[in-house]
């Protein structure tokens, strides 16, 4: 099998052999390799393949996947596994081709370092942190373990006997530990692990109070998911901070990306993966720990001053629920802060944020309303730069600073 670390750079294009409609998916045939298209809600069922080296599945939850899919049609996977979709929360979604070995490698790094569970999958199976939910699960099986879905509003939860693990979004959490039924549940589970977003620390020491273990992640759609729990590497997984940027190599690395070879050669080098991501070593209660501070692009330059966005963000997550913040472009300033809250005047919250941020870097508009959030659950910044550019929303705009 060709191995993990491989990219997709310089990776020829193929016509389809063979076009087989399958039920409701399509399988599409490459000189022998197998692309099969499928609805989320079937990757259960076609996961042992997947793991055995037999399909490359392509789950589809939502349009964008389905175009960017429809774009790279001719271009084959390399290995047996996947093509997973990001969010986008950020920009246009990716498709991220996972390897059967990666699957696997990530499954039993985390299996050594915390053991075997139940899993119950309760976030979207087309997405990387759902699939790994039935992976680790399917293979735990193994071990004493396995997998239960249950609904994304956690209201079916029902532990298994045994040891019992839950992965989350910050907001499932939020809302979990805010209904006394679920939150009583939850307690139950034996590891809850919120990824896919910073879990501000109110939410952790309510979890803390109310008896729930969580464990925050680190890890992305390019490592199989989490490869870093409460700041610490599974084993096997080396994290490198270069010039304030995480650099990751792992078992569980992504092939590459389908249909994307440049963006492929500059992401995957020398067996790492380069991220966007700033981070720095913390020293924590076994050693130092990694502390991710946001992403490379959160740093602009608003009124010739560097705004790190990130800063702000942690500085509103230790607020409360609801709130972000991100940057557009600004004739006058360069770039425009713009603080998305549930409710408050602009001149409100710039004068709660003023003794704790420097003038370039208080919100000069305000969107009111829910944050608008992906299907995996993360907040849906590029949904917020789109409402901000267009004035949509806004309730005032360049106050003095």
């Amino acid at each position: 099998m060709v191995s993990a670390m491989r990219t997709m750079t310089g990776m020829k294009r193929a016509t389809p052999t063979s076009i087989v409609s399958v039920g409701a998916r399509v399988t599409k045939s490459y000189d022998g390799d197998v692309l099969t298209r499928c609805r989320p809600e079937e990757v259960p069922v076609l996961l042992g393949g997947v793991l055995a080296g037999q399909t490359v599945l392509a789950p589809i939850g939502d349009e964008a996947t389905a175009a960017a899919l429809d774009r790279v049609d001719e271009e084959p996977p390399i290995d047996s596994g996947g093509a997973v979709g990001t969010s986008g929360s950020t920009g246009q979604p990716k498709l991220v081709v996972l390897s059967s070995e990666a699957l696997i490698a990530a499954a039993d790094g985390f299996r050594t370092q915390y053991g075997s569970f139940t899993w119950h999958c309760v976030l979207p199976m087309h997405y990387v942190a759902g699939i790994m939910a039935l992976v680790r699960g399917h293979l735990d099986d193994l071990h004493g373990g396995g997998f239960r879905i249950a609904s994304p509003d956690l209201s079916n939860l029902e532990p298994a006997p045994g040891r019992n693990a839950l992965c989350v979004v910050p907001t499932q959490l939020r809302r979990g530990l805010a209904d006394p039924a679920l939150c009583k549940v939850l307690t139950a589970f034996d590891m809850v692990i919120a990824g896919g977003a910073s879990c501000p620390p109110w939410m952790l020491e309510n979890a803390r109070q109310a008896g729930v273990q969580v464990v925050t992640s680190y890890g992305m759609s390019e490592t199989c998911g989490g490869v870093a729990y409460g700041g610490e590497p599974l084993p096997g997984v080396d994290i490198d901070i270069v010039d304030g940027r995480i650099t990751i190599a792992t078992p569980a690395l992504a092939t590459g990306y389908l249909g994307a070879p440049d963006l492929a050669a500059r992401t995957f080098v020398d067996g790492r993966l380069i991220t966007n991501d700033r981070g720095a070593w913390v020293c924590g209660p076994r050693g130092k720990r990694l502390q991710v501070l946001g992403r490379l692009d959160d740093v602009v330059i608003s009124g010739g001053v560097n705004v790190d966005l990130g800063e702000v963000q942690r500085l509103l997550d230790g607020i409360g629920p609801g709130l972000a913040v991100v940057a557009v472009p600004d004739a006058e300033w360069g770039q425009r802060v713009v603080l998305a809250a549930p409710n408050g005047t602009l001149a409100e919250w710039r004068d709660r944020l003023r003794p704790h941020l420097g003038a370039p870097a208080l919100p000069r508009q305000l969107l009111l309303g829910a944050l608008p959030l992906t299907g995996s659950g993360k907040i849906n910044r590029r949904a917020l730069v789109e409402r901000a550019a267009t004035r949509e929303g806004m309730t005032s705009d360049h106050l003095a600073g």
